[in-house]
């Protein structure tokens, strides 16, 4: 069972505050803290004046501990994270799946935790920027359990497997016989950085060539960054994108510009995300997300009971799609194909 931590005194304004600064109940503050018409106009307006004064910031969390039944977990994304991306989603339903049925209540938290009055029992953390990431000295410094998606010699940490996936990726492409390559990706995130150690480890095996061309995981950045080192000059018959988001912006990329899928030029993701707007599926590394939630969720019980700290690698697996053909005599990577 998850501890309850203790959140110490807390120094931003509260419900309470309010209310006897107005001369009105907690009950009244709350209405209009959400938008009931029960309140007349005068007090809805002292209130919220007041709130203004004080400098009073409703609390999401403590917006869930108002009506949760069991614990809470948060999960923690970094400033470059964007919530409603595909993999969050994929990662927040498979967490919610084991965490509704206990009553345990899942928490959005962006990067700024400091920011946070009350912090939930324990937390998730997503791409932190190794140990000194303001997140972890702040749970830390509160008591509270906290599991990292990424690997880190002496924290809790799941992950996928990277750097493999990269190199099951490179290798795909150098098995269909192309030899010039690009890498869509780079970046300072860990994720970023093993993918592409794992795709250049399997390029230098077969004595192969990786054109670098820097993007995020989106695919607007996929799209543009592929498109400018195209028109820049660069040329290779195969790319491999860190993620199926910026996988599907190359796509498009190279379709704008003439150029056919997987005809011309060849192209993997990473990931593993369903649906994509893709005119055919793409080839791609997958995470086996499901399992990752589970594990993480292991972990934090450990965390919370006081075992010592340990890390698990996630396997991830190739899945085939149409996106790579094998390289032919009449593709010259040094000009137009």
């Amino acid at each position: 069972m998850w501890r309850v931590v203790s959140l110490g005194h807390l120094v931003r304004p509260t419900i309470n505050d309010i209310a006897r600064a107005c001369g009105v109940s907690k009950g009244t503050v709350s209405r209009v803290l959400n938008g009931h018409a029960t309140v007349a106009a005068p007090t809805r307006e002292r209130v919220q004046e007041t709130m203004r004064r004080m400098g009073y910031a409703p609390d999401p969390v403590a917006r869930h501990l108002s009506w949760r039944t069991g614990q809470t977990l948060g999960l923690s994304l970094a400033a470059q994270d964007l919530t409603f991306s595909p993999y969050h989603v994929l990662l927040r339903r498979a967490l919610e799946g084991h965490t509704a049925p206990l009553g345990v209540q899942l928490v959005d938290l962006r990067d700024d935790l400091g920011g946070v009055a009350r912090l939930p029992s324990a937390v998730l953390v997503l791409h932190a920027q190794g140990d000194d990431d303001p997140r972890l000295r702040l749970l830390r410094g509160r008591g509270v359990p906290a599991v990292l998606v990424g690997h880190q010699p002496g924290s809790f940490w799941v992950a996928p497997d990277d750097e493999g996936g990269g190199y099951l990726a490179t290798t795909q492409l150098l098995r269909a016989g192309h030899r010039r390559l690009a890498y869509l990706g780079r970046g300072p995130s860990q994720v970023a950085q093993d993918r592409e150690r794992g795709c250049l480890r399997a390029a230098r095996e077969a004595g192969a060539e990786v054109i670098p061309i820097e993007a995020d995981f989106t695919v607007l950045s996929g799209y543009r960054a592929l498109r400018r080192a195209w028109e820049g000059g660069a040329r290779f018959t195969a790319c491999f994108a860190q993620s199926d988001e910026s996988a599907v912006g190359a796509v498009a990329a190279l379709e704008d510009l003439g150029l056919r899928v997987p005809g011309d030029v060849s192209v993997v993701g990473f990931d593993g995300l369903p649906e994509l707007p893709l005119p055919v599926p793409l080839t791609t590394v997958a995470q086996d997300i499901p399992r990752l939630a589970r594990t993480a969720l292991s972990l934090m019980q450990e965390a919370t009971s006081g075992q010592p700290p340990r890390g698990e690698f996630i396997p991830v697996q190739l899945i085939p799609g149409a996106t790579v053909s094998h390289v032919t005599a009449a593709r010259s990577p040094g000009g137009n194909p």
